[in-house]
């Protein structure tokens, strides 16, 4: 008898470990050439990028094969938007802008089946020949919100009240944005914003969640971060910098 297939980032964090998702490989063959890399999941960009459902059901697949957990990020809070998603194969959902207790609580209500939520009664390429999927696709989906403006800062505390979500990201962009900081992330004022709400959901007993680079993780794991979205670009451009400084160094 077919199973549902096991959410690996869903399991490390109930675990108490920490998640590495990467993010930029909006393609099928690009999620198989990295399959090998370690990576828990790959996140898939249908809010700024390029990522429509067509497109949902082979990035999944791919991250099926290597045992990575899909996670897709939707471009709004829509109930069928999130469970449109979910049905076309994501193991995992991300929904931007999540500013009150009442729009977090529309996300869990959209991407969980009852008892919990009323997603819309309909199977998943995950679901296909599992008998009890409606039953048990509830514990195997990840549920993560965007903490990105200050009025979510504001709202914090009644958002973290909300269960079944499994992480609280703290986005810097957007949240500098709000905070009359637009492109710099970096400012002191929004650097302490950060610390301070993942303080908060640390001691909510929540997971709080950010964007990571090499040079940034060490310090965000020891504040307690333990969901990371790194880029492959950056990955990319350090490769390429380190290459053509060898040819360099070489020509010398």
């Amino acid at each position: 008898m077919a199973q549902i297939r096991p959410n690996k980032a869903k399991a490390k964090l109930k675990a108490g470990g920490i998640v590495n998702a990467v993010g930029g490989l909006n393609d099928p063959d690009a999620v198989d050439a990295a399959g090998t890399l370690g990576m828990d999941a790959v996140w898939f960009e249908g809010e700024h990028g390029g990522v429509d459902f067509l497109d949902i059901s082979d990035l999944a697949r791919a991250c099926d094969l290597w045992g990575m957990t899909s996670i897709v990020r939707v471009g709004f809070n829509n109930p069928n938007v999130i469970y449109r998603a979910l049905d076309r194969g994501a193991q995992g959902i991300v929904v931007p802008h999540v500013n009150t207790r009442a729009e977090a609580e529309a996300v869990v209500d959209a991407a969980k089946f009852a008892p919990i939520g009323h997603r819309g009664m309909f199977t998943s390429r995950q679901g296909y020949g599992v008998p009890d999927y409606l039953k048990t696709a509830n514990d195997q989906t990840l549920v993560i919100v965007l903490i990105e403006d200050i009025v979510a800062i504001r709202n914090l505390d009644d958002i973290l009240k909300v269960d079944n979500i499994d992480v609280f990201l703290v986005a810097p962009s957007d949240l500098a944005q709000s905070m009359g900081h637009i492109g710099e992330i970096g400012h002191p004022d929004v650097q302490k914003v950060i610390d301070d709400a993942a303080s908060r959901i640390v001691k909510a007993g929540r997971v709080v969640g950010h964007t990571a680079s090499i040079d940034s993780v060490g310090s965000l794991v020891r504040k307690g971060f333990r969901f990371f979205l790194a880029g492959s670009g950056d990955w990319l451009a350090r490769g390429a910098q380190q290459y053509l400084a060898a040819v360099q160094a070489a020509k010398k």
